[in-house]
């Protein structure tokens, strides 16, 4: 039977759910073929949110004891691999927070200390993401220039490392995995749209308007992932 978490557990919550889900599949309490209950379901059996329920059976898939049968639900597959569940990273959805608390305070600096060369190396970000959407070729990288771009315009080295380091998490086997499910090209394009927002708000040295936009897009990135619900 499914237990509600414990809050003294030092472990992310996506671990703790993903742990307690695979060991009710090695005790045999949901065998090989069967049904996963629902993401809903499994939220309010063990007290949790559903978007951290959705990292945890993104967890298991990668570590091969759920398949996701999209429009179909969560089957299993088997205990899978010994692999911990730590090794996968950080929580992509808590990496996005800690990114919006992050770049959105940075905004209003960036906007005082922009300089027409660090302007044109964001713009060439952002150009280089459109080009790999026009091509149909991953525009991840070039996401990560305009970021780092944006960042460097702080002028802190500190700053644009922090920066550097929480979007790498975007390059994890837990984010890859959400963005496989998530990163569609509407939400590309949607992306790209947030991005022309924020590089026009530096141009008009506008910091308000530059931190909402900041803010804004990653907080829609974040419902992207979160809100592309597993089925079932």
């Amino acid at each position: 039977m499914i237990e509600q978490l414990k809050g003294a557990d030092s472990r992310r919550l996506y671990h703790q759910i993903a742990d307690q889900l695979r060991e009710q599949i090695r005790q045999g309490h949901y065998s090989l073929g069967s049904r996963l209950p629902p993401e809903r379901e499994l939220a309010i059996q063990l007290g949790v949110s559903r978007p951290s329920v959705r990292e945890a059976l993104i967890a298991l898939e990668i570590a091969g004891c759920v398949e996701v049968r999209m429009g179909a639900g969560i089957y299993v597959r088997g205990s899978g691999d010994s692999e911990p569940t730590a090794a996968l990273g950080e929580s992509p959805l808590e990496l996005m927070q800690a990114r919006v608390v992050l770049e959105g305070g940075l905004m209003p600096q960036a906007c005082a200390r922009a300089t027409s060369a660090g302007l044109a190396a964001v713009r060439e970000a952002l150009e280089a993401m459109r080009e790999a959407m026009q091509a149909g070729r991953p525009a991840l990288d070039a996401d990560r220039r305009f970021h780092l771009a944006v960042a460097a315009l702080v002028g802190n080295t500190v700053l644009e490392r922090m920066v550097s380091e929480l979007f790498n998490g975007r390059y994890s086997p837990m984010s890859l995995q959400l963005s496989a499910l998530a990163d569609t090209h509407q939400n590309w394009g949607d992306a790209l749209i947030e991005h022309e927002r924020i590089l026009n708000a530096l141009e008009a040295q506008d910091p308000l308007a530059a931190q909402a936009a900041m803010r804004t897009h990653l907080l829609n990135a974040q419902e992207r992932w979160a809100g592309n619900r597993l089925k079932g």
